[in-house]
């Protein structure tokens, strides 16, 4: 397995997108990246001459993970391999926030991403000397897939060592981000191999961080609700009072998805209809 870093790093990305080729003489290329020429001659250039890619499968559909699919797919003529398009996955509360037009959302989202061939929860799909489970775990976006190289996995953006996934609704659920902490918390794992940073060798307990992590999150975001009703954003400046303003955007998602998680679990209530910029109360009775 080799791994080739995308140039694109940002405050979102790290240091970049982590690209994998999987294989011996018939490759599988996991999660090709953004539009970038250069990362895709590095990655042709990387096919050795007894060598050809059979396999590109993307985990989920945001623009630095799967719009160089296609270009690699014409270059190389292996067809492309995920859970779905932009949309697929989604929750039945999500696709009803999705369709009233106000919960906000779309950052990033690689709307025009269509593939050759769904990989659905548990299949599985193998090449030269390699195989892979599907395992969906949505949560950062309905399509997102991890996927199970024996005991290890790709995770993605649902599992790295180096920050948080964001989880913006519609595209993003928390609800459905900790039920895939769940899901991959009843297995065992050697390493995670994330789609940013460096691979994850403490895998039980970086999940059990994620967890805590969210569960804190909830816990502050209800403790700022007594003080009365609040926006998703003026919570968000209480809560992350230490991030810096350029990522107060994502930090106000994030704070959106747990007030529409709470929502579902009657714990609190937004001032009228449910929307991006709605105010929320601690729920009554």
């Amino acid at each position: 397995m080799r791994r080739i870093v995308a140039p694109n790093p940002s405050p979102m990305t790290y240091r970049g997108t982590n690209t994998y080729l999987l294989g011996t003489r018939g490759l599988a290329v996991i999660d090709p990246g953004p539009a970038s020429d250069s990362h895709l001659r590095a990655i042709l250039d990387a096919v050795g001459p007894d060598q050809r890619i059979t396999h590109i499968i993307v985990t989920h559909t945001h623009l630095d993970h799967s719009p160089l699919a296609r270009p690699l797919a014409n270059a190389c003529g292996a067809q492309i391999h995920a859970f779905g398009d932009a949309t697929a996955g989604r929750s039945p509360v999500m696709q009803t926030l999705a369709e009233s037009g106000l919960m906000g959302g779309g950052e990033g989202i690689d709307g025009a991403f269509s593939p050759d061939h769904l990989l659905a929860d548990g299949a599985v799909v193998q090449g030269d000397g390699w195989q892979l489970e599907a395992l969906h775990t949505p949560g950062h976006i309905g399509n997102h897939l991890s996927l199970a190289w024996g005991d290890a996995c790709f995770t993605a953006d649902h599992v790295m060592g180096w920050a948080s996934s964001l989880v913006s609704p519609p595209d993003g659920d928390l609800t459905d981000f900790m039920a895939s902490c769940a899901k991959l918390a009843s297995r065992e794992w050697r390493v995670f191999y994330p789609g940013h940073g460096a691979p994850v060798t403490e895998t039980a307990a970086r999940l059990a961080w994620l967890v805590s992590h969210r569960t804190s999150r909830e816990a502050a975001i209800l403790q700022a609700l007594e003080a009365g009703p609040a926006t998703a954003h003026n919570i968000a400046r209480q809560v992350y009072a230490e991030t810096p303003a350029a990522l107060l955007g994502a930090a106000t998602r994030n704070v959106l998805a747990h007030l529409v998680d709470l929502t579902g679990k009657s714990r609190v209530e937004p001032l009228g209809p449910l929307h991006a910029e709605a105010e929320f109360q601690r729920a009554v009775g």
